[in-house]
């Protein structure tokens, strides 16, 4: 009898064995064939004639949780697909990665700067496939000069402390081989980035040295990648754009209670300042000599969020539009976070970022301010790029 059960008990472990391994090996096999998902995709709006083929849409996602996706919407078919970048890239196993902060194009490629994974991806511009990444810590912006690209990096970790200690850079990166071959010291907590007169203009915020914010533009010379100067504008700088008109566009989040968000005009020769304008910015687009603008500035004291959709000309300094949304439909955006303008059309998009957490919407307008569409995105919705 005693025989019989360790016999028993013997077969027992080799099933348990056999069964355990056969499991195990078909997690394995699950892992080495994964089934990645085809994109949601929607025919939404009227399909057109145009150079274009389509545009992309970054979603930041909220810091974390690894959420930050890329939406694509194709003219010739009118359709939009929701988080192309898995299909696309089924062998990146973290997918794009944590807060996707901004997004441009640059010849053949896209470059998707993702700040919290400290990176910069770099995908064919056609395609969405991936050619590679820059390592890059608390990476921001992007701007482009010749055969380099420009990145902006807060250098330290994500901190917010009154003497934070560590100041940022900008990385010179060779779009060829893409390895960064410069860099330069800035200021504390740098964001946008913009190229003018042979100069890269650097907004350093300050942002993680609260209530010490930066105030200063750092310029930095193309040439030798050294700093020349630091331009005093105002409190917590954001956001840089150069128009064609020789003008530097800078927008200051102020300090959210005593100091209001404003938008700075700057000469890029004499570096004065040539126009002030009581309008916080969250975003901003260049097309053609019009300046777009969106906000959604909160400010602690009202414990009110204050939205505009205005329109700069950039030749004569003068806002030409307060409300480019002429059909009254601008009151359903709930946090307006990014616009673009469509380089053919005119049409005009807004991203509503919402609550941040979940997912957000894109708005379609016609040229003249009429809703064309809407279409839901992934998280935070940001940034739009043509192509």
């Amino acid at each position: 009898m005693g025989h019989i059960n360790n016999s028993f008990k013997r077969w027992r472990r080799l099933f348990l064995f056999a069964s355990l391994s056969a499991i195990l090996s078909g997690l394995v096999s699950c892992r080495n064939d994964i089934v990645v998902p085809e994109p949601e995709k929607n025919v939404i709006g009227e399909p057109t004639n145009t150079p274009l083929t389509g545009f992309y849409l970054l979603n930041q996602g909220n810091m974390g949780a690894n959420k930050a996706t890329l939406d694509l919407y194709t003219f010739a078919d009118a359709t939009y697909y929701r988080n192309i970048y898995a299909q696309r890239n089924p062998e990146v196993p973290m997918e794009l990665g944590d807060v996707g902060n901004t997004m441009r194009s640059y010849g053949s490629k896209l470059y998707i700067v993702v700040n919290c994974s400290n990176k910069v991806e770099v995908l064919d511009l056609k395609s969405g496939v991936r050619i590679g990444q820059i390592d890059i810590p608390n990476c921001r912006y992007i701007a482009f000069n010749g055969k380099y690209a420009y990145v902006t990096s807060y250098a330290g970790p994500v901190e917010i402390d009154k003497d934070y200690a560590q100041k940022g850079y900008v990385a010179r990166i060779d779009t060829a081989t893409l390895q960064i071959d410069g860099r330069v010291t800035v200021g504390y907590q740098p964001d946008g980035i913009a190229v003018a007169e042979g100069k890269l203009f650097v907004a350093n915020s300050g942002g993680y040295r609260v209530p010490n914010y930066e105030k200063t533009l750092s310029v930095i010379d193309i040439a030798t990648l050294k700093v020349e100067r630091e331009v005093e504008i105002a409190e917590n700088l954001s956001l840089v754009e150069a128009d064609g008109n020789g003008h530097i566009w800078v927008a200051s989040r102020g300090d959210y209670y005593d100091v209001p968000s404003r938008l700075y005009c700057v000469d890029p020769v004499s570096y004065g300042i040539m126009k002030v304008f009581d309008s916080p910015v969250s975003s901003m687009w260049l097309h053609g000599s019009k300046l777009y603008t969106v906000s959604a500035a909160f400010n602690y004291d009202s414990g009110e969020l204050e939205k505009m959709y205005r329109i700069y000309d950039t030749g004569t300094l003068e806002c030409v539009s307060d409300n480019f949304i002429t059909d009254g439909t601008g009151s359903e955006i709930r946090v307006p976070y990014g616009v673009a303008v469509n380089p053919e059309s005119g049409e005009i998009y807004i991203c509503d970022a919402r609550n941040y957490v979940n997912p957000g919407y894109l708005y379609c307008y016609s040229a003249k301010g009429e809703l064309q569409w809407k279409q839901r995105t992934g998280d935070a919705p940001a940034a739009l790029v043509f192509f």
